[in-house]
């Protein structure tokens, strides 16, 4: 008689995987259009003289981006990013319509993370002097700009995520 042995799995716990699946649901839902929130509100904020002014002394300090300021006032530069901010906003949102619309917008917006996370090398209060510098970041410009790493992030993510359903659905 041969006699063999019977290895005995577990199973996974069923209500494990559904809120393991359910959470990552809400985390795809709260990335995308919490960076359509991010990019809308931003965008509308813009037009306003108070943005606008916020704003000038990173493309100014900018070796990239200082010559707009050639082309534009303070004022239309701000509304011209504004309206393409609020651009890419609609874009990343229209997913359940165009997963290619989306994907567009999650590259747009990547690339004017990496726009603005180059201020970092290029606008003087960056870091934090009485701290001794790098790697200490001032509140504003510093920490306000190195949100835009986890932005850059979420665009990509959110890219990704366009081009996979591009790609399952046809």
């Amino acid at each position: 008689m041969i006699r063999t042995a019977t290895v005995t799995m577990p199973m996974e716990n069923d209500t494990d995987t559904t809120l393991s699946e359910t959470l990552q649901a809400l985390g795809t839902f709260i990335t995308r259009y919490g960076l359509v929130v991010v990019f809308a509100w931003i965008g509308a904020m813009k037009f306003s003289a108070y943005e606008a002014n916020g704003i000038q002394p990173l493309v100014a300090n900018s070796p990239l981006m200082s010559w707009l300021y050639n082309v534009f006032s303070v004022q239309a530069f701000s509304n011209w990013l504004g309206v393409l901010e609020i651009v890419i906003a609609v874009m990343i949102a229209a997913k359940p319509i165009s997963a290619q619309i989306s994907a567009a917008g999650s590259a747009l917006a990547a690339v004017l993370f990496l726009g603005t996370l180059s201020f970092m090398l290029s606008t003087p209060p960056v870091w934090e002097a009485s701290l001794g510098g790098f790697p200490a970041l001032s509140v504003a410009p510093g920490q306000f700009l190195l949100k835009d790493l986890a932005l850059l992030g979420a665009s990509i993510w959110t890219l990704g995520e366009a081009l996979t359903s591009m790609r399952r659905n046809g």
